[in-house]
């Protein structure tokens, strides 16, 4: 009997954990940008001004890939024009064309599993010498992350883009706001994730619970 009560009191605080968890980390996007920003002050480096606008330029940049993984990176790489910035991702987001700043670098991967922001930023994003050289260029001011799955799951997305403009006078949001993104989320703004990636984030924390249930189990055996 006792066993039974503190199983289900293990389960309850769990279930406490898991949704605190998820209210405070709902945006993966966020956590990207807070993961970097933490890695370049350990470096000396400044940290960056978290750009909404820019955010959101970064997920319409991951959905310019159509979900093609391959065309990401390796010999058949490929990235969007110039002229999507002002033409296609800028108006999809809300963002003033006339703010656009200088992109000054870009860090994007994909793969098929989804991972947690510190992994996709040390095992996906940042790989060799040049991803380095572009995470503690001086030159940066401003970055927005965007993560996205495609429609139904895999392939993942992470696409961070940094700039060199002025906080509120450049990618600046019509009206403050971004237009509704869906599927995926952009750093610098409360909303939460949706589509695949929500659903991967999910099952991370229910995998957690799961987790802590059996441990608990066999320990109270």
């Amino acid at each position: 009997m006792a066993s039974l009560v503190a199983v289900k009191w293990l389960f309850i605080v769990s279930l406490l954990i898991a949704s605190s968890s998820a209210d405070s980390k709902n945006n993966p996007a966020d956590e990207l940008v807070a993961v970097l920003n933490s890695n370049r002050t350990a470096h000396n480096s400044s940290s960056l001004y978290n750009n909404p606008g820019l955010g959101c330029i970064a997920l319409q940049y991951i959905k310019a890939y159509q979900g093609k993984c391959d065309e990401v990176s390796g010999s058949d790489a490929k990235k969007p024009i110039d002229s999507d910035f002002a033409q296609v991702f800028a108006p999809n987001c809300g963002v003033d064309a006339s703010t656009l700043g200088i992109v000054t670098g870009r860090l994007i991967g994909c793969q098929t599993k989804y991972v947690h922001a510190s992994e996709a930023f040390s095992e996906v994003l940042i790989k060799d010498a040049r991803s380095l050289s572009i995470l503690y260029d001086k030159n940066h001011t401003e970055v927005g992350a965007g993560i996205s799955g495609s429609d139904g799951g895999s392939p993942y997305f992470w696409c961070i883009l940094f700039s060199s403009g002025k906080q509120n006078s450049s990618f600046v949001l019509q009206g403050g706001t971004a237009k509704v993104q869906r599927p995926g989320c952009f750093s610098g703004t409360n909303e939460s994730c949706s589509g695949a990636v929500r659903s991967a984030v999910a099952s991370g924390i229910v995998s957690g619970i799961f987790l802590s249930l059996m441990c608990a189990s066999l320990f109270i055996l």
